[in-house]
């Protein structure tokens, strides 16, 4: 789970910092200081953005370095070799000249986001702080992955209070209340900050018991931990007041067959697929309860039709493969088991 959980969240923070810096200047109601009129209209500026626009930044870099090579105080060089590393995911050398344009000029807008942005992506979430926080300042109405990528920075620097604000500026609630707890016990828990998002979403279930959801991921949380008999509470407490959410019936219907429990595991998740036939996870456990149970067919058809949901899913595979291997089906049995192999195989390049 873990694994799956980082390659989201990487893939996540890509997209956010390849677009935050340009959507908050859109949004500002105050226009950005302009570069040197002179330098924006540069031939060889021009020339080097289209290269970057069109994904040729290595070339752009290379002809901005030939103007650096001639004259390195050329006004706006410094933020246009800024930028062509930041697109380049350079983050060093991006830091390294957007610093120097932002002590050329240090009300240049464009230069403080991206310095901020390449100091987060980075890996120094302490630097990028102050001029995250100054770019949420700017506009009416701050830019809600802005407030995500700030919240990010103060849960890697430890400041959860911090975190916990920025994510309720970014979902429109107080800061001490109970839903703020709960937005930042789900970030912390993303980040794998567990004893802090358990303690954070203890606090949001003091606050308001009634919260839809704050069971819920403190069940998750306390599955993942093999704390069984707590994850079993808390799903059911989950449900007393949100009878209607599926996930939690096969959250519930797993942590019921960890403890061989699977006639209660099977009810919970046929709620489960009743409620949400659109997941493939409560068929895959399905499948699995089943297959505990001698219920070999059942079992089969549960996991092939989570194949058809999901045909690259290598647990589903694995699972039917040993399903096949119970029935006597060798040959059935060692086709699933390759297919199951071949995808983790694939999984472990990306």
């Amino acid at each position: 789970m873990k694994y799956g959980c980082r390659f989201v969240r990487l893939a996540v923070c890509v997209v956010l910092i390849e677009a935050f810096p340009f959507l908050v200047l859109a949004q500002q109601s105050v226009p950005a200081t302009p570069a040197a009129p002179v330098a924006e209209s540069s031939a060889e500026f021009a020339q080097a953005r289209k290269l970057v626009q069109r994904g040729k930044v290595d070339e752009a870099i290379t002809q901005l370095r030939a103007m650096e090579s001639r004259d390195p105080s050329t006004k706006g060089l410094d933020l246009e070799l800024g930028t062509a590393y930041y697109k380049k995911s350079d983050y060093p050398n991006a830091i390294q000249y957007l610093k120097k344009a932002n002590e050329g000029d240090p009300e240049n807008r464009e230069a403080i986001q991206l310095l901020g942005m390449s100091y987060f992506a980075g890996g120094h979430p302490a630097d990028a702080i102050p001029l995250l926080e100054q770019v949420q300042g700017w506009v009416v109405r701050a830019n809600s992955d802005g407030y995500y990528i700030l919240g990010t920075c103060y849960i890697q620097t430890k400041n959860y209070d911090g975190a916990r604000k920025a994510f309720g500026k970014m979902f429109d609630v107080p800061g001490d209340s109970a839903a703020a707890y709960l937005f930042t016990a789900r970030m912390l828990l993303r980040q794998e900050f567990d004893p802090v998002a358990e303690e954070y979403a203890l606090k949001a279930a003091t606050l308001d018991p009634k919260l839809p959801l704050v069971h819920y991921l403190l069940g998750e949380l306390y599955l993942y931990k093999s704390r069984l008999p707590e994850a079993i509470a808390e799903f059911q407490k989950e449900l007393a007041i949100n009878p209607a959410h599926a996930a939690t019936y096969y959250k519930l219907g797993d942590a019921y067959s960890r403890i061989q429990k699977f006639d209660d595991a099977q009810r919970m998740l046929q709620r489960s697929i009743r409620l949400d036939a659109t997941s493939s996870v409560p068929f895959i456990l399905m499948g699995k309860v089943l297959q505990k149970k001698g219920d070999y067919d059942l079992a089969v058809l549960s996991l092939k039709h989570a194949i058809t949901m999901e045909p690259n899913n290598p647990t589903t595979h694995y699972l039917l493969g040993e399903t096949y291997r119970d029935m006597g089906k060798k040959q059935e049995a060692e086709s699933e088991m390759k297919r199951a192999q071949e995808l983790h195989g694939q999984e472990d390049l990306q």
